[in-house]
């Protein structure tokens, strides 16, 4: 496998814009909504615990079969950014655990989405550092024994969970799942989706007061 490290230029002051809209319900669901829908990765990737968060993506690429832990994009990480690993859909090998989740919480590294298997989620619970797999299980990978640790590839485009990530492309993670927002439309997006959240929570309160579906259209015009 060719082994290739790059880097992308960091828009914090859009990862800003991000985190305030991202403290809405359903955070996945309205970045999703506001993109037709299109972004959302595969429903087998979950967290294993109650989890929210956003940041850019640092892409990593591993040998299908072959898997390694991704150390290296630790070494690469920023604060505000989520590693996004294609493992291959591997659910028997895993790629990240507790400590490895401790260093990245220390760069300031949000979480990690891995089209693949962690493990270790009680550590990752208690120290409060996130991950989105498909799968749990007590199995590493070989990395520890046999000294290869250079078979990945940091920052090229990567499919996760059925969906294209490129280097800096902004990461919606929660409860539901993973919404991929285009680093090329990441104003745009997070933008609409501030108005969508708006609507939502006016549509919520109205709910609240024990409005009927026929005072919603009237009030809104939609659902």
């Amino acid at each position: 496998m060719l082994k290739v490290y790059n880097d992308f230029d960091r828009r914090p002051d859009l990862l800003k814009k991000f985190d305030e809209v991202v403290a809405c319900y359903s955070a996945t669901a309205v970045f999703a909504d506001v993109q037709y829908r299109l972004g959302v990765m595969d429903s087998g990737i979950k967290p294993p615990f109650r989890a929210k968060t956003c940041g850019q993506a640092i892409t990593v690429q591993l040998s299908k079969g072959d898997l390694v832990d991704p150390l290296k994009a630790l070494e690469m990480g920023q604060p505000g950014d989520i590693i996004v690993v294609d493992a291959g859909g591997d659910l028997n090998t895993s790629v990240c655990g507790g400590l490895m989740g401790g260093l990245a919480k220390n760069r300031g590294i949000r979480a990690m989405i891995v089209d693949g298997a962690g493990r270790d989620t009680d550590e990752l619970e208690d120290i409060g550092w996130p991950i989105w797999t498909r799968a749990i299980t007590p199995r590493g990978t070989h990395t520890m024994f046999s000294g290869r640790k250079e078979e990945l590839s940091i920052n090229v485009a990567v499919a996760c969970g059925g969906v294209m990530v490129s280097p800096g492309d902004f990461i919606v993670a929660d409860l539901m799942g993973v919404t991929v927002i285009p680093l090329d439309r990441a104003e745009e997006i997070v933008t609409l989706a501030a108005e969508q959240a708006e609507r939502e929570e006016k549509t919520r309160q109205w709910v609240a007061k024990g409005k009927t579906v026929e005072d919603l259209l009237n009030e809104f015009g939609r659902i």
